[in-house]
């Protein structure tokens, strides 16, 4: 695939090609990880890069359900916390894989997501469709009581770039890798204008 987005003729075109752009571009910061790695809160903060991928999937259920205006369990208060220490409703932390979860697992989440996410909106004719606002989340102005798909689609791209970067910092901080080595390995670029990135091989006593 190509590292940038290829033209565009439409808005919904424009909008669902970034929005798959941003996932890739998160998902590739996971490439190569062991799961000790996936867990590793390398920066200054405690977010991990399998934390982040499950926080994006489950963000993008939370919104793909208000579209559809469903509920899944109990909803959670936010879908964009800046504060990671902070449990969802049902205790499970947003930001963080649990003992019992895997790094395939939460990519897997992932890509179930966003399947799940293009096919409702490929579904919606009129992205200017309204979406229901949740009454009384903090993070909703009073004023405001209905978005539109299209903003649902904009919101989806600011938030998976916001988390990408912070996985990009993460991912540098771990072993050194930047985006394009890792995308020219992940996707076995012919003839590849970078150097793919490769696994440091562990040092002999």
């Amino acid at each position: 695939m190509p590292r940038v987005v290829p033209p565009v003729a439409d808005e919904r075109t424009a909008l669902t090609a970034y929005l798959a752009h941003q996932r890739r571009a998160l998902r590739v910061t996971a490439y190569g990880l062991t799961e000790e790695q996936a867990r590793m809160a390398a920066s200054a903060g405690e977010l991990s890069i399998g934390g982040l991928i499950k926080h994006a999937a489950r963000c993008e259920g939370f919104w793909t359900d208000l579209v559809l205006q469903q509920q899944r369990g109990t909803q959670r208060k936010a879908d964009e916390s800046n504060e990671p220490d902070e449990p969802d409703e049902s205790g499970a932390d947003e930001f963080r894989l649990a003992p019992d979860e895997t790094l395939a697992a939460v990519l897997a989440a992932y890509a179930e997501a966003a399947e799940r996410t293009d096919a409702v909106i490929a579904g919606i004719p009129d992205l200017g469709q309204a979406v229901p606002v949740p009454q009384g989340a903090p993070w909703v102005p009073a004023e405001v009581k209905e978005w539109s798909i299209r903003w649902v689609l904009l919101h989806l791209i600011e938030e998976t770039a916001r988390h990408g970067g912070h996985a990009d910092v993460i991912r540098e901080s771990i072993d050194g890798a930047t985006f394009d080595p890792l995308l020219a390995a992940a996707e076995a670029w012919p003839d590849p204008w970078v150097q793919p990135w490769e696994p440091v091989a562990p040092s002999v006593g």
